[in-house]
């Protein structure tokens, strides 16, 4: 990191990053026939979000997922019903965590790092996704772009973070296993942290930053980081 011992506010991305979107591949494998379809339906979302964000408009990630998932059936021929949309919107809901998740949160809070999350989901109502999946108390606060209405990776999301703990973004490590995630956290000022999920790697491109930090498992990257933070 470029400045490692700054860096004491950790912010997590949540779907992918904690959270286990392969659950959702049964309902694929029903609709579709095979699991796959769930790698084309989740990168098209997230391109669907960015695209709504850089034209100025905005749309709720629930709605957004829904429509997203008629649009590949059309692409399919797969007709999506009113009944599939609400399962997976049900089943976004439970994805449990990973399974390195709770022991690298356990390291990152006992070395006296703040954890906070930042995901493009809309706030839900208690139980949320992260206290059914068993991990919200490892949190600090909870930030939804929905208090926004632009998505990730724009500046005013990361800077939401900032603002509310009063931090410059020097002091903020962003993680994700999404890199254009870490990418936009890093335009802003944040370094990054990347764990590498399946189907998930990072980008090798002139003149672009790498992330500070990169990982195949959660516990490895607290281990990257609290090492980071104590080298000097």
């Amino acid at each position: 990191m470029s400045d490692p011992t700054a860096t004491k506010l950790i912010v997590f991305d949540v779907n992918e990053t904690l959270l286990d979107i392969t659950t959702l591949a049964p309902l694929f494998a029903r609709l579709f026939g095979r699991t796959g379809v769930l790698r084309e339906w989740f990168p098209e979302l997230i391109l669907y979000s960015q695209a709504l964000t850089l034209s100025g408009r905005y749309a709720p990630f629930g709605a957004l997922a829904g429509s997203t998932l008629r649009m590949v059936g059309a692409n399919h021929d797969v007709a999506i019903t009113d009944d599939d949309i609400a399962e997976l919107k049900s089943l976004i809901t439970a994805m449990p965590a990973y399974p390195d998740v709770a022991p690298a949160l356990t390291k990152l809070q006992s070395a006296g790092f703040t954890l906070v999350t930042l995901t493009n989901s809309a706030p839900s109502p208690s139980p949320t996704p992260l206290e059914k999946a068993g991990i919200n108390h490892f949190f600090d606060r909870n930030f939804s772009i929905a208090d926004l209405n632009v998505y990730k990776p724009h500046p005013k999301t990361y800077d939401m973070v900032a603002q509310a703990y009063g931090v410059e973004p020097q002091h903020m490590c962003m993680v994700a296993c999404h890199l254009w995630d870490i990418i936009g956290a890093q335009a802003f000022g944040c370094s990054g942290a990347f764990i590498a999920r399946p189907h998930n790697s990072t980008l090798d491109v002139p003149d672009m930053p790498q992330p500070d930090c990169i990982a195949q498992s959660l516990g490895e990257l607290a281990d990257q980081i609290i090492a980071a933070h104590q080298a000097t």
